[in-house]
């Protein structure tokens, strides 16, 4: 297993920490632990673009047909010469 030290963590983050691994029941180096593995298996689920979560919410609405407009034809381009 790796090890790794945090320098100039604030004092008011640390006591949190400290209230918190207290209140379940385990040290701060085991609570700090829990709260990056919970915070790093969160991320993965966020893979998809945002267009496929997006698609993924919408997607169970239904959707909605929409009548294409019939194309004219183009304009003339317009001459800059005098």
């Amino acid at each position: 297993m790796a090890s790794m030290t945090i320098r100039n963590l604030d004092e008011k983050l640390k006591a949190r920490l400290r209230m918190q691994a207290a209140k379940h029941g385990r040290s701060m180096e085991d609570e700090a632990r829990d709260i990056l593995r919970s915070a790093l298996s969160t991320a993965s689920a966020r893979t998809a673009t945002l267009a496929k979560s997006i698609r993924r919410r919408i997607e169970p609405l239904g959707g909605v047909d929409l009548e294409i407009a019939p194309r004219e034809p183009m304009r003339e381009s317009l001459s800059l010469e005098e």
